[in-house]
Formats: structure tokens, C-alpha cells, sequence
């Protein structure tokens, strides 16, 4: 059996960036979640066959608000709790005219390091042919250092297919919503990013053994990087 060390993608970049957050970002950041799942619920469901209503669906991030808001422990006043859902039920809607609604989410790959360490990647949404859609709930274009990284592991993790941001300006009335094409990723930036994931693996990472993963799995070296793609 082979052991190695593990993270999510997220956790690396936390790890390489890290922020702690204000009780203002804090309360930002619980929103962008629940918009992120809320819109990842919507697009699975639809892409299942059924057809849930943007009132469903707003009923159901209201609930997952309240979850999330109660985990972490902020309380928040009632009138700026009723603004925050607002503004994802208008989300809600721009999201539903983009390309990317219906769109499922991949099944997770994992890119393992000179087996040693696992970095599991799973963007937001696939065409499951061609190409990947990760979402934020800001403004990220460019993209700072913390989603450069983020998306050049996904970029490692799906190789050969071509990287897309979607944007959600969740404060403009109504939201903005952009979908940026990323640009390949480069041999040093692959390497770049290869060593950041394989250093904080060995630091943070969880063991687990290789043989039980049952994740794609897609091998690289930073021993003898190759010039493009997996090894």
C-alpha cells in the first residue's frame, strides 16, 4: 500500500493566501457560499430533469443562510440578512440566462505529485466534453493570485480542456454576470503551481492510501516537470 498526503484545491490556496476575515468579509463570504451551492443545487437539478422554480430555490438558499450564519456563530441584523437575499434571488435569475445553467459538476480528479501528494480538483461546472466553468460571487477579473492558483490546479486536474470564470457581480442591480475564457496555462506556471501544492501537501496534507482513492487520478512530476500536460 502506498500512503500519501492529501488537500482540496480551496485548501491549498488558503494555505498559500491566507486572510483572516473581518466580521463584514465574514458575513460576505457566508453569502458567496450559499450562492455558490444554491446555484450549483439549481444547475444539478435541472440537468437531472426536473425544473425547480427561482421561489425554490430562494426559499432553499434562505434556509441554507440561516444554517451557515448559525455555524460560524455571527449574528446579523435582520434587515441586512433580508438584503443578502434579495441579492441572491436576483442572482438567481441573471444565472439562469447564462450558458452554464443546466451544466453538472465533474467528478473530482485528483492530481498526485511524485506519489506523494493528492490534490483533489473539482470546478464548479463542465460541458463534459471541451470545457470547465469555475464560479465566484465577485468580481475576479483579472483573477488575483488566490484564483490564479486555484485555477491553474483545476487546469492541471483537467487537462486539455479549455478554463472558463464566471463572475457574478451579486451588488449591481441587476447582477452582473461575466464568463471569461482563462488562457492555457504555461509550462512555469504549471511548475509554479505543482511545488506550492506539493509543499503545503507535505505540511498540511491528510494521509490516505493511494490504492483506496477513488478519484480519477492524474500523475505529474515536479522531479522532471513535462512541458505540457500530465506525465
Amino acid at each position: 500500500m502506498t500512503t500519501i498526503r492529501t488537500l482540496a484545491a480551496h485548501e491549498i490556496v488558503q494555505l498559500a493566501y491566507p486572510r483572516p476575515p473581518t466580521e463584514r468579509q465574514e458575513f460576505g463570504m457566508a453569502v458567496g457560499k450559499v450562492i455558490d451551492s444554491t446555484l450549483s443545487r439549481y444547475s444539478h437539478e435541472f440537468d437531472r430533469g426536473f425544473r425547480p422554480t427561482v421561489g425554490a430555490m430562494t426559499r432553499f438558499a434562505a434556509r441554507s443562510l440561516d444554517e451557515e450564519l448559525k455555524d460560524i456563530d455571527l449574528p446579523v441584523d435582520a434587515s441586512e440578512k433580508a438584503r443578502a437575499q434579495e441579492q441572491i434571488a436576483a442572482v438567481l435569475q441573471a444565472f439562469r440566462k447564462t450558458e452554464v445553467f443546466g451544466l453538472p459538476r465533474p467528478k473530482t480528479r485528483m492530481i498526485l505529485i511524485d506519489e506523494r501528494v493528492g490534490v483533489y480538483t473539482q470546478p464548479d461546472y463542465w460541458d463534459r466534453k471541451t470545457r470547465f466553468y469555475e464560479m465566484k460571487s465577485y468580481r475576479a477579473i483579472p483573477p488575483p493570485p488566490d484564483v490564479a492558483l486555484q485555477l491553474r490546479l483545476f487546469q492541471l486536474g483537467f487537462a486539455g480542456l479549455e478554463a472558463f470564470l464566471i463572475c457574478v457581480n451579486r451588488h449591481a442591480s441587476p447582477p452582473d454576470v461575466t464568463i471569461t475564457e482563462i488562457a492555457p496555462i504555461t509550462p512555469d506556471e504549471s511548475l509554479e503551481a505543482l511545488r506550492q501544492a506539493f509543499t503545503r501537501g507535505l505540511e498540511k496534507g491528510r494521509e490516505k492510501v493511494l490504492e483506496y482513492v477513488d478519484s480519477p487520478v492524474v500523475r505529474y512530476s515536479i522531479a522532471s516537470p513535462p512541458a505540457n500536460g500530465p506525465a
